[in-house]
């Protein structure tokens, strides 16, 4: 049987299961969510503990598509198909007032499409730098977050995935300390942040241009600090680098490779309708190559560039803008726009130097779906012209690097989905996506990308 064939048999059979398991429990929130707050009109039953747990399968296909030439960071013109698995178990518990302690233990196995290279937003966010055929375990989370009640209405905080019910004040303070990810707590958006729920490109569901540190996984060692007040949120974390860019070894080293990450943000209602924009900035020390360096030596020897020969030690920052708005209970919208330094490699995340996206989330209670939904958005991805002048030289990104750049244009994403409810737990998404200049080549796709994901909460 053909892989892509096995694929979309073990999606089904997924599927079937899902289907026919008994029904009954309640469903939960996505791993990385904004807490889930109501007003208490009673006092809040308080978790000391608590277990949950989530398994997401997705495929992914796209048939042949042109391609003039191909290097060793390209997607394959050929039609293939991929599928990754991931499934996690979520145990906190509460060793003292305000305070939870988690372990996210997880098996993960599978690959992205051409191992997750090829375009700079790249099509699926369960689709790891790093890929296995067989399973294998893991234990990505283990965090203690410390809750400190200042002032303000007291509000019910709903049991979740990484998250105990109780109670809290809506003035507050909360500490996260260990290993997490960094978008844990940075650049949420309630309509486009969880690859296991909503949407699936990298560059929709977060800022293409924040370069947030972490593992080839998408994990770090660090510390965070929320501060809630009345209409406003500020935000502060410091977070450890890889050893070298997009590895899997962190460098543990205290303030040797080290990130510095801050967000503004503000909530407000517009037409009786809540909504919020988020301001971030981040900072990278680090050793990183320049571009420009890099090509100057392949320029001058007739070899492809080579930015790990130039690496120094730098310092890298980007800013970035993040909407989101509830326009009625049933539709919301969003988007983000972002910039970063263009003068030195990406280091964690994607290679994107400038990004836009928008779109549109819908819930199905007009055609008597009502936990269904229909998402929509668009995202336009850029590189610096030191950048493209680095991949014209061979240079090779992150996730892009097609030998050479020819003609280069900004790399555009079309993504649309429905989220269909199987059961109070289980739901299973149709997704479809249109990347247009893969890795900003005009001399490769337009790339149609079609994907199914199955997922379960408990």
């Amino acid at each position: 049987m053909s892989t892509s064939l096995r694929a979309i048999a073990r999606l089904f059979s997924g599927v079937l299961a899902l289907a026919l398991a008994p029904a009954g429990w309640a469903q939960q929130p996505s791993p990385t969510p904004p807490q889930k707050i109501a007003p208490a009109d009673a006092p809040a039953e308080i978790e000391d503990w608590a277990v949950h747990a989530q398994s997401t399968f997705v495929v992914q296909y796209h048939p042949r598509f042109h391609s003039a030439y191909q290097g060793p960071n390209s997607m394959s013109p050929q039609n293939q198909a991929r599928e990754t698995f991931d499934m996690t178990v979520y145990a906190g518990a509460r060793p003292w007032q305000g305070a939870e302690l988690w372990v996210n233990p997880e098996v993960d196995q599978g690959f992205g499409l051409s191992t997750t290279l090829g375009a700079a937003g790249f099509p699926s966010g369960e689709a790891y730098k790093v890929g296995a055929a067989d399973p294998y375990p893991r234990i990505p989370r283990v965090f203690l977050r410390q809750t400190i009640n200042v002032g303000g209405n007291t509000e019910t905080v709903e049991p979740g995935l990484n998250q105990l019910g109780g109670s809290q004040t809506a003035d507050r303070v909360i500490i996260t300390v260990g290993k997490f990810s960094v978008v844990d707590v940075f650049d949420t958006n309630s309509y486009a942040h969880d690859p296991r729920s909503d949407f699936l490109n990298w560059s929709i569901i977060d800022a293409g241009t924040f370069d947030y540190a972490a593992d080839a996984w998408g994990f770090s060692y660090g510390a965070s600090a929320e501060w809630y007040q009345d209409w406003w949120t500020v935000r502060a974390g410091l977070f450890n680098l890889s050893k070298i860019p997009n590895s899997k070894a962190l460098d543990t080293r205290v303030f040797d490779q080290y990130q510095l990450v801050e967000e503004f943000e503000e909530r407000h209602e517009l037409l009786g309708h809540p909504g919020k924009l988020k301001l971030l900035g981040f900072l990278s020390h680090a050793r990183m190559g320049e571009y420009a360096e890099a090509t100057a030596i392949a320029l001058q020897t007739g070899t492809p560039a080579d930015i790990a020969a130039v690496r120094n030690r730098h310092n890298r920052g980007g800013v970035s803008l993040n909407l989101e708005q509830q326009i009625t209970e049933e539709i919301g919208v969003f988007g983000r726009a972002g910039w970063n330094q263009g003068r030195f490699e990406a280091y964690e995340f994607t290679d994107i130097n400038k990004s836009l996206s928008l779109g549109v989330s819908v819930k199905g209670k007009g055609w008597d779906r009502p936990d269904d939904t229909v998402g929509l958005a668009i995202a336009l991805n850029d590189a610096s012209s030191a950048a493209k002048r680095f991949l014209a030289a061979g240079g090779l990104g992150i996730l892009v690097g097609d030998g050479k750049l020819l003609r280069s244009g900004p790399e555009g994403v079309l993504e649309a989905d429905y989220n269909f409810a199987l059961t109070s737990f289980a739901r299973l998404t149709f997704d479809y996506q249109f990347i247009n200049n893969p890795a900003y080549n005009r001399d490769r796709g337009p790339v149609s990308v079609f994907g199914l994901r199955a997922h379960a909460e408990f």
